[in-house]
């Protein structure tokens, strides 16, 4: 099977994982719509959201799995197309129940790529620009948030709920077809076989990357999840000051995370590692500090949360990467946990923050140092790789 250029290959796995974004983001216009098509209620609309949700946390869990029977190309151009099949289902639901057991077969299809897509880079790319090629998929992918609803809202508008599922479907198609036209990189002898989910819970060194990578993004985005009520409802701010915030943060991790490789290549990847987490953890304390001390000013928030945003760009793709680098050649198992726990990490946190939102920040902001105080506390406890000069590729 021919091979594409590094290029076109890495830019395919940034179609794959923005489609696996905007599966959620694309839609979320459309859901208050739902209750009066389908004559159902807002909460069982809602599991439209929940379901795919789902079916992506299963669907890691599978395609790790896979990885031992199936080639790369079979299972990501396979699973592509049963995106676009679900999507397409899912814009001709007769009933809310299709739409839902579809959406969770849509999350599932779309796990494939945040399995295989961090251990292609590692082939395609050396340490350095391997670094470098997960930071600016991270840059892009944070803009999936950003600026799906948008293109979502203007579908929705001219061309009904459907459009956006076929427009789904449409993309995942064409990528599907370039992935089997292009091909994807030789898999590296070994790769994909041996080794179990058991093994890597029990690596002490790969835990040390999975779970840090994900509590500092899972606080992160435990803080986002919960800061519109925050600012609109305890700190009389509006959602414009939500959205001046976000711009700001993103901006900040866009350019930490593109930066982040000529940084570690200067000072040492373990040193930026541990500088980026704690950066995260005091940021958070100083949200709680604000919140304690009285503060109600939410136009202060995008500058407090500045450093937490700034250290997960930082610490980002560099903890990413060497927690693939740590499950060796089962690589695919090690992606899919990781995206797990990150999964897990940030649902357990919004559960935990739930039930204390209505009081405010210092509420939010407990929940939120607690987790990355343990990120903090976990580099400093298990083993962590021997540093070595990082590949210029």
């Amino acid at each position: 099977m021919p091979t594409s250029h590094p290029v076109v290959t890495f830019a395919l796995l940034i179609v794959c994982a923005t489609l696996s974004l905007a599966g959620t983001d694309l839609i979320l216009p459309a859901v208050p719509q739902l209750p009066g098509i389908f004559a159902t209620n807002e909460a069982t609309a809602q599991l439209v959201l929940a379901a795919y949700v789902g079916g992506s946390g299963v669907g890691l869990l599978l395609f790790g799995r896979l990885a031992d029977r199936f080639r790369r190309v079979t299972l990501l151009a396979s699973s592509l197309a049963a995106f676009a099949i679900a999507s397409m289902g899912c814009a001709f639901s007769p009933a809310i129940g299709v739409l839902i057991v579809l959406r969770f077969v849509q999350g599932a299809a779309s796990a494939a790529a945040p399995v295989f897509g961090p251990g292609i880079i590692r082939q395609l790319f050396g340490d350095k620009a391997g670094v470098r090629a997960i930071g600016f998929l991270g840059s892009v992918e944070s803009l999936v948030p950003a600026l799906a609803p948008i293109l979502g809202a203007v579908l929705l508008a001219h061309f009904g709920w459907q459009s956006s599922f076929a427009l789904l479907c449409a993309l995942a198609s064409i990528a599907a077809i370039l992935i089997l036209v292009l091909g994807l990189p030789r898999e590296e002898p070994g790769s994909g076989a041996g080794g179990s989910y058991a093994q890597l819970l029990g690596d002490r060194v790969f835990m040390r990357y999975a779970l840090s990578q994900a509590m500092t993004l899972g606080g992160l985005i435990t803080f986002v999840f919960g800061a519109p009520t925050i600012i609109v409802d305890t700190m009389g701010g509006t959602l414009t000051d939500f959205v001046i915030m976000q711009v700001i943060n993103v901006a900040a991790f866009i350019v930490a995370a593109n930066s982040t490789a000529r940084i570690a290549e200067r000072f040492g990847t373990e040193n930026i590692i541990l500088l980026g987490t704690a950066m995260a953890a005091a940021s958070a304390l100083a949200l709680l500090g604000y919140g304690l001390a009285g503060g109600a000013d939410s136009m202060l928030l995008p500058v407090l949360l500045l450093p937490m945003t700034v250290g997960l760009g930082l610490r980002g793709p560099l903890g990413f990467y060497r927690g693939v680098v740590a499950s060796g050649s089962n690589n695919a198992r090690g992606s899919a946990l990781i995206v797990f726990f990150i999964f897990m990490m940030t649902t357990l946190g919004t559960v935990a923050a739930a039930p204390m939102i209505t009081k405010g920040l210092p509420a939010l902001a407990l929940v939120v140092s607690a987790i990355h105080l343990l990120s903090v506390a976990l580099l400093l406890l298990l083993p962590k790789m021997r540093e070595e000069p990082m590949d210029g590729r």
